[in-house]
């Protein structure tokens, strides 16, 4: 699942920033996926230690019937080029990052960054060790945009380019549901989000 919608009044990109808390239309959007994935029997929910991923995964948890057990996991974090993009404004990003060019050319360039490949294998390193350690139990995983999409651009075997990281994208709180059988991912299924009214 990618986290809810975020608190950013300034729109900046906030990368690995902390304060960026989630939003009310995010508090609804994750009250309302765990709403949805109640009856699931969802054994364990993993998280990227950000602030919006573990907001996100409370919130879910706090659906289920019985509350299950919070695991950050540090390989769920954002994109490490959050970093050097983080606490600009969008539309500040190309003249104060000009290394951002260079990312969006070829991710994993420059130093600090990922390629779409490793971005893509950190989130499945995950999904295939926790498939492993609990055959048979459901689990979910709270990250990021980028980590997710190149995971799914990796599970299908799609060209590793910008193109193909955002022609499928995952929008916020929106699930990938991903069937793993003896260490190999074999589906892929995208949940949009649900749609959410706040007062």
């Amino acid at each position: 699942m990618r986290h809810a919608d975020v608190e950013n009044p300034h729109k900046v990109l906030y990368g690995h920033l902390p304060g960026f808390p989630l939003s009310a239309l995010g508090r609804a959007q994750a009250i309302a996926v765990g709403q949805s994935l109640r009856d699931l029997g969802i054994r364990r929910i993993l998280h990227s230690p950000l602030e919006r991923a573990r907001e996100t995964a409370e919130l879910v948890n706090a659906q289920l019937p019985t509350p299950v057990p919070l695991i950050p996991e540090p390989a769920l974090t954002e994109a490490a080029i959050g970093r050097y993009l983080q606490g600009i404004p969008y539309w500040q990003i190309p003249v104060r990052r000009p290394k951002w060019v260079l990312h969006k050319f070829r991710r994993g360039m420059l130093e600090g960054d990922e390629s779409i490949q490793q971005l893509g294998d950190r989130i499945g390193g995950v999904v295939l060790r926790v498939a492993r350690d609990h055959p048979g139990e459901i689990s979910l995983c709270v990250s990021h945009a980028d980590p997710i999409q190149a995971a799914w651009v990796v599970f299908e075997g799609r060209a590793q380019t910008e193109h193909e990281l955002y022609r499928k994208s995952v929008q916020r709180a929106g699930v990938l549901e991903i069937d793993v059988n003896r260490d190999r991912v074999i589906n892929v299924q995208y949940i949009a989000p649900p749609k959410v009214a706040i007062a």
